[in-house]
């Protein structure tokens, strides 16, 4: 799950971004309204964690912007606003969840693990190409009904791949839905990863492809016999 942040507290952000890696979640903190902007239009995300107190905007004031740009990435909103009229304003507005602050990481993570289930579910239960199968709720690939052995990463590559299976994706596109903005990557990094995963499922006969577009990106598809 691809999540960003916007928050100004430097260490809460610090310290959520810590706990949401070590949950698996791949996530981007700013901590202005404005740089939330720019990471929500080059970037495509699953959910947003919303400060209400942000420097150069009110949070419900961005988060009524994105709704009206048509962004359907789920909004948990994290604050110290407290009132039942301010948890019923941000729910009514646009927001999935609202989490008071201070809080328990353990919380933050059960509460992003619900919104997970419920993006999973509105989807297909099962992504299927050729003899291999995704189950984005167990995040588990199957070939010919045999678990296949893969990484966080490789497992978020090949689920990102299949979604939009027989379509080009742009390597920028596929590297934004991998790994953290801002993280520094060798040039040669979401190759290597496309390797190592086109060896998993080689070995595992897998009877679909990852071609590489050169200069543009990859395609998942049916591997012609």
């Amino acid at each position: 799950m691809k999540v960003l942040l916007v928050e100004d507290n430097v260490r809460l952000a610090e310290y959520v971004s810590i706990g949401l890696g070590k949950a698996g979640f791949a996530l981007d903190a700013v901590t202005n309204a404005e740089d939330g902007d720019l990471a929500l239009s080059t970037t495509s995300y699953d959910a947003v964690i919303l400060d209400l107190g942000l420097p150069d905007r009110d949070g419900m004031t961005f988060l009524t912007d994105m709704r009206k740009r048509g962004e359907t990435a789920f909004v948990l909103i994290l604050t110290a606003r407290d009132t039942v009229e301010d948890r019923v304003s941000g729910l009514t507005g646009g927001a999935d969840d609202y989490l008071i602050k201070p809080f328990a990481m353990p919380e933050l993570v059960a509460r992003l693990r619900a919104l997970e289930r419920r993006q999973s579910h509105s989807m297909e239960l099962m992504l299927s190409r050729g003899n291999v199968q995704f189950d984005p709720n167990a995040r588990e690939a199957r070939v010919q009904g045999k678990a296949v052995t893969l990484s966080r990463r490789e497992t978020d590559a090949l689920e990102f791949l299949m979604k939009r299976a027989d379509r080009v994706v742009p390597r920028s596109i596929l590297e934004d839905a991998i790994y953290p903005m801002g993280e520094e990557l060798a040039s040669n990094a979401l190759d290597v990863l496309i390797h190592r995963l086109r060896k998993h499922l080689q070995e595992a006969q897998a009877d679909i492809s990852i071609v590489t577009m050169r200069g543009v990106g990859y395609m998942l598809s049916y591997k012609e016999a």
